[in-house]
């Protein structure tokens, strides 16, 4: 966590010296030569980088925080009563061994897994070529980016059939009256939203002499893939999903956001654009509001000042606490358009006004028999899940010149 710190600092000492290049060698027009502009390039450059160095060692420190954590429940009983306060159902740990010693098992072995065949294998041509030499206990895996739509919407869980959310469609108002005036009528009109189930699926196939090696931790790299593949595929229909066979995302045309700023420029956002956005929400919402946006876009508006010469993207010092425009957080997404002509490219509002809906979490199955003959082992883990942005006015885009 000091590392995460001093890096912290690093780039914020960097940033201020990046700013304080630019502001030296604008000239009356503005503008910056084509030397100046590349050395400002190659110092953003280092302030980004120091930014996905930070953002690499944040996800490292959780993940082993995850796979540090302590596989036994503690002791809570008195010694004269060795009787534990334990988990019920599924959460148990003997749900959870018998559940993974069942994935292990091969076909036809039962519950047993530790029924082995004679072959040999010191031997090569006697079975040596089905065992791996030596797994290293630590997997390496390439990083991703993080997905942040869960961590920001509302998620609820229904047992069947459609949810149905009812939604104040306009309010009533009061008025003046005069003495012995008549009371005008002013009521309230309803509408609802409905949110169903879209089946999301993958499949992994895991060879048998990896699933019986006892060192490989087969466990949490099969929860982190399938949590993987369904966060990212969750993630990019909850952005721009059309609602055909998948949620449908802020950014659809229909059932999305409502439109907050057009650009003048079909490549370009300028200074005036980001903060018409801003005020384009109301204030309501904006007290809970975020930025979110892509990478290639946060670099576009870097330089933009506002009008008390600050400028717009703030550095976070602080772990666990992200950048900021505009004094509100800025989140990003591989998944919101970059920048393009007619593209949606950013997104400011109250994401806790999009509902994600589970239909009684995820599915595990085995498959024994399918790759049978390839000695493989597939797993599936299916989802029904729906999005929908309910209150439309509580997130706006930024859509750019077509």
């Amino acid at each position: 966590m000091n590392k995460i710190l001093e890096l912290r600092e690093k780039r914020a000492k960097a940033w201020d010296a990046t700013k304080a290049f630019l502001d030296t060698k604008r000239g009356t027009d503005g503008l910056i030569s084509a030397e100046d502009e590349a050395n400002y390039n190659k110092m953003e450059a280092d302030v980004i980088a120091l930014g996905k160095e930070i953002d690499r060692l944040e996800k490292q420190a959780i993940l082993d925080a995850e796979l540090n954590a302590p596989m036994a429940n503690p002791l809570t009983g008195k010694p004269a009563n060795p009787k534990l306060e334990g988990k019920t159902g599924r959460a148990t740990d003997e749900y959870r061994k018998a559940f993974w010693n069942a994935m292990r098992t091969r076909a036809g072995e039962g519950l047993d897994p530790t029924v082995k065949n004679a072959l040999k294998i010191g031997t090569d041509s006697e079975g040596g070529y089905l065992v791996p030499d030596e797994f290293e206990r630590t997997l390496v895996e390439a990083l991703e980016d993080e997905n942040i739509f869960r961590r920001l919407a509302k998620v609820i869980t229904t047992a069947s059939g459609d949810r149905k959310i009812p939604v104040v469609a306009s309010k009533g108002t009061a008025s003046w009256i005069d003495e012995e005036g008549t009371i005008p009528e002013s009521d309230d009109s309803f509408g609802q939203v409905s949110i169903g189930a879209y089946k999301l699926g993958t499949m992994i196939k895991v060879s048998e002499e990896l699933l019986n090696d006892s060192v490989f931790q087969l466990e949490p790299y099969i929860s982190r893939e399938f949590a993987r593949r369904i966060g990212n595929k969750e993630e990019e229909a909850f952005f721009i999903g059309d609602g055909s066979g998948k949620p449908t995302g802020i950014l659809a045309a229909t059932g999305g956001a409502q439109l907050g700023v057009t650009t003048a420029g079909a490549t370009a956002i300028t200074l005036d654009e980001v903060l018409d956005l801003f005020y384009s929400l109301k204030a309501p919402y904006r007290n809970k509001s975020v930025f979110i946006m892509n990478d290639s876009t946060v670099k576009a508006i870097r330089k933009l000042k506002d009008g008390q010469g600050q400028y717009l993207w703030q550095p976070s010092i602080q772990a666990g606490t992200p950048d900021t425009i505009l004094n509100r957080p800025l989140f990003t997404s591989s998944y919101v358009p970059a920048i393009a002509a007619g593209a949606k490219t950013i997104a400011f509002g109250d994401f806790s006004y999009y509902w994600v809906a589970d239909r009684q979490g995820r599915v595990f199955k085995r498959l024994n028999e399918l790759f049978a003959v390839t000695g493989q082992v597939g797993f599936v883990a299916t989802q029904r899940v729906d999005g929908k942005l309910i209150l439309p006015e509580a997130i706006k885009v930024l859509q750019q010149k077509a």
